[in-house]
């Protein structure tokens, strides 16, 4: 099973609320060193923490990061956006730029770094969301439902070559990216602890909370019991 002992880790979107966790809690469980990716880098003050510029909707940045990091052995692809938009808006701009960073962005961090994991044998984790399997998040669920398809490729893609490619999903956390959410909201930290703990059990989709094992497991079910509004009588 892979252990983050002594592992090389990068985080995408290091510096938001999920991606500092995943940060400190790597070097908790023993990893060598951690690359912290973002737009922009911050300092971390620990020679352990190495910040790395990566946009990850940009292919050049994300070559680039790949080079400076090319000793990774565990990459997370955290990073993320939300903006509002919806899939029945007139004009999709808002939902193309969702899918610029929450899909083709996570694609192409995954492609860069694909050639070191293959070396290491390593560990790609997708975070994704209990959102992937329902549409209550419109067109951020329809984001996260396109990498869900994409991660299961991936997965069956990758693992001959040795690389474990696991996906996170989770209902709210209590991160930036969800103040304005009115709803029970995850400790960032226990989120994060759940991850790793299933990275290193060798799971494929790592479900955080009891939110995300329901609507799993209502997916074998009809289709009204997902959407009590499509019920009739």
């Amino acid at each position: 099973m892979p252990k983050l002992e002594h592992g090389v880790v990068l985080v995408t979107g290091a510096n938001g609320g999920l991606g500092a966790h995943f940060v400190r809690q790597a070097l908790d469980r023993g990893a060598a060193r951690v690359y912290a990716a973002a737009r922009r880098p911050q300092e971390w003050g620990d020679e352990r923490i190495v910040p790395v510029e990566l946009d990850v909707t940009d292919p050049a940045s994300a070559s680039s990061a790949a080079t400076a990091a090319s000793d990774v052995t565990f990459v997370i692809n955290n990073a993320g956006a939300i903006n509002g938009s919806s899939v029945l808006d007139d004009d999709l701009t808002g939902v193309r730029a969702l899918f610029e960073t929450n899909f083709w962005g996570a694609l192409i961090v995954a492609n860069a770094f694909a050639p070191a994991l293959r070396e290491a044998g390593g560990t790609l984790l997708n975070v994704l969301s209990a959102l992937s399997w329902v549409g209550h998040g419109d067109s951020y669920s329809a984001t996260k439902a396109a990498l869900w398809s994409a991660t299961n490729t991936q997965r069956m893609k990758l693992a001959v070559d040795g690389v474990h490619v696991a996906a996170l999903h989770l209902g709210y956390a209590d991160t930036p990216m969800t103040t304005g959410v009115d709803s029970v909201k995850l400790a960032p930290a226990d989120v994060v602890r759940t991850a790793y703990d299933g990275i290193e059990a060798g799971e494929y989709e790592i479900l955080v909370d009891d939110l995300s094992r329901r609507i799993k497991a209502g997916l074998a079910g009809p289709v009204e019991g997902l959407y009590p509004e499509l019920r009739r009588g």
